[in-house]
């Protein structure tokens, strides 16, 4: 199997400088007169100049694709058939769409080819499934309306399912905040020439209207609740250079958190909605409808859209490793409160409630049968909220505070509880662990984003026992690509003042191998037989768009070991 494919023909990025550093609306919302510069390429055989400018006016939002299976692969893009067609508008008239794959980035050989109408009632965009492909290869993909064409993304299809596969290589990050810096951790993504898909583990967008941020600003400006808001919160998203030259480098493979509808959001509620916004349920389904239009995703198993919501879904890399990503906002019970004074023996029996779930009993249901599956050898779970459980009674005040500042989560004082993670729902992790341990059940590594901060987990049996009660495997989260972490809200110099804290908290919760609670970036996940490799990257500056990116940590797990260790060094 190739292991590094062909380059895609001639992306180029936009200029890094002063100019590019200040602040900027990017223009995805209706009546916007400017949209930004390409940073993706535009069909082999298209004319520069007119033919170009064209083509960007048509396909402003890129091109993308996702969920790939051995024989089939989600292709995306939007097209703007007129001026007064922009996103959320609900104009412009209904426009045939022409797509094609090749097994080459100059299309002599186009393989599979379609065609699909999309109008105002999907805003204009266009999701279709690819199949009839061939197993573990590497293809070029376009769109066409009448003369123009679309740039071109290159994705790929996973490897047949009886494969020994000897390598999986993905790139991992969560929490792109837009207002609060540029997506470099995005570029240095593209940059690569290794990735076989991109694992985006949640809040690949932001519903707050402007001000939290100082470096760009949202659009609409307020926050959004309507569904044409949605579709404009999207688009604009989808118009960063960055994002959109990594969309069309290699296939995504997505969750949502809780950003993507409203912050702390639960099956019937959210902390960040009230009554003056309407009904929460009719809101939700907004937003998991623009959801489905705008992103290379399969929902209720399909690329149609509106054909259902189900995000939790499977998906396997030969006999090297499964893909089981979790959907932990829309069944789940609401979070346990936190009153003052802080009642903390009614809050753990609150916790402990075996009748509250985060889950879903269908969920957990398929996904322990899912863990049961011999056919392959690592259990990689999608995992948008903490799985290893967190004790923060031990930390001074005003540090928990500062945590509190960025994840929300942790009472005011130090209550051993991540309430919104899965420690405010002690009973289905208690019988996930059960499961993975009465199963013997190895190599389950839980890939996690949402805290805006990098940590590799043992998962303990007891963490009270530990490291004796043994561990059910392993956790590796990735920090945010942009949301603020511990430095950004004190304002102290990054690994100055929060190494204490991060000693202090390991010192409590000795499964907690590694912690960076101050920088942003992306990460790396190497899968081979022997072990499961991350690899962390750090952004210099996330203010800058031009900005340098190192490693930072590198941490693995061995197969059959069920905990982690430092890596030599990362990989590639």
């Amino acid at each position: 199997m190739q292991t590094t494919p062909p380059d895609v023909a001639g992306p180029s990025s936009l200029p890094r400088g002063p100019a590019a550093r200040r602040r900027s609306v990017l223009a995805a919302g209706a009546g916007a007169a400017a949209f930004a510069p390409w940073a993706v390429s535009t069909d082999a055989g298209a004319a520069p100049g007119a033919a170009r400018g064209e083509s960007q006016r048509l396909f402003r939002h890129g091109v993308a694709s996702g969920d790939p299976l051995p024989r089939a692969v989600v292709l995306w893009t939007r097209v703007t058939p007129t001026a007064a067609a922009v996103p959320g508008s609900g104009r412009g008239p209904r426009v045939s769409v022409r797509w094609e794959v090749a097994s080459d980035q100059h299309f002599r050989h186009v393989v599979r080819h379609g065609q699909v109408v999309t109008g105002p009632g999907r805003d204009h965009t266009v999701k279709v499934d690819a199949t009839r492909l061939q197993p573990g290869r590497w293809y070029w993909y376009r769109f066409r309306v009448g003369g123009v064409t679309s740039p071109v993304g290159r994705t790929r299809t996973a490897p047949p399912r009886t494969a020994d596969v000897r390598r999986l290589r993905l790139g991992v990050v969560s929490c792109s905040h837009l207002e609060y810096g540029y997506f470099a951790a995005y570029r240095h993504l593209a940059d690569r020439r290794d990735l076989d898909a991109v694992l985006h583990l949640g809040d690949y967008l932001y519903e707050r209207g402007p001000g939290e941020g100082d470096v760009r600003s949202h659009d609409p400006a307020h926050e959004i609740v309507s569904l044409p808001d949605y579709r404009r919160r999207h688009a604009q998203y989808k118009t960063d250079p960055d994002l959109q030259r990594l969309h069309a480098r290699v296939p995504f493979i997505v969750t949502w958190d809780d950003h993507e509808v409203t912050n702390d959001s639960w099956a019937a509620g959210a902390e960040n909605h009230d009554a003056g916004e309407g009904d929460y349920l009719a809101r939700k389904a907004r937003a998991h409808r623009a959801y489905d239009e705008w992103m290379p995703v399969r929902m209720g198993r399909t690329a149609r859209t509106g054909d259902g919501t189900r995000l939790f879904r499977r998906l396997q890399w030969g006999r090297l490793a499964d893909i089981n990503m979790l959907d932990l906002r829309s069944y789940r019970d609401q979070q346990v409160s936190t009153p003052a004074p802080f009642p903390l023996p009614q809050l753990q029996t609150e916790a402990d409630d075996p009748g509250r779930t985060i889950t879903g009993n269908q969920q957990m249901a398929w996904l322990k049968r899912a863990l049961l599956r011999r056919d392959t050898r690592w259990k990689l779970i999608g995992n948008s909220v903490m799985i290893a459980p967190l004790s923060f009674a031990q930390l001074p005040q005003e540090a928990v505070a500062a945590i509190n500042e960025v994840t929300g989560e942790i009472p005011s004082d130090g209550a051993p509880l991540n309430l919104d993670q899965w420690d405010g729902y002690t009973a289905d992790r208690r019988e996930l662990y059960a499961h993975l341990v009465d199963n013997r059940v190895a190599n389950a590594v839980f890939l996690t984003g949402d805290i805006h901060s990098a940590w590799a987990n043992d998962l303990p049996v007891d963490p009270a026992t530990y490291p004796f009660s043994g561990s059910v495997g392993v956790e590796f989260v990735c920090t945010s690509v942009t949301s603020d972490n511990i430095d950004d809200v004190t304002g102290t110099p990054p690994r100055t003042s929060t190494l204490v804290l991060e000693a202090v908290l390991q010192t409590n919760n000795r499964h907690v191998k590694h912690l960076n609670f101050d920088d942003h970036g992306y990460s790396v996940l190497d899968v081979t037989p022997d072990r499961a490799q991350m690899d962390y990257y750090v952004l210099a500056d996330k203010r800058r768009a031009d900005s340098a990116a190192h490693c930072s940590a590198s941490w693995l797990t061995r197969s059959g070991s069920q905990r982690v260790e430092p890596a030599e060094a990362p990989v590639g």
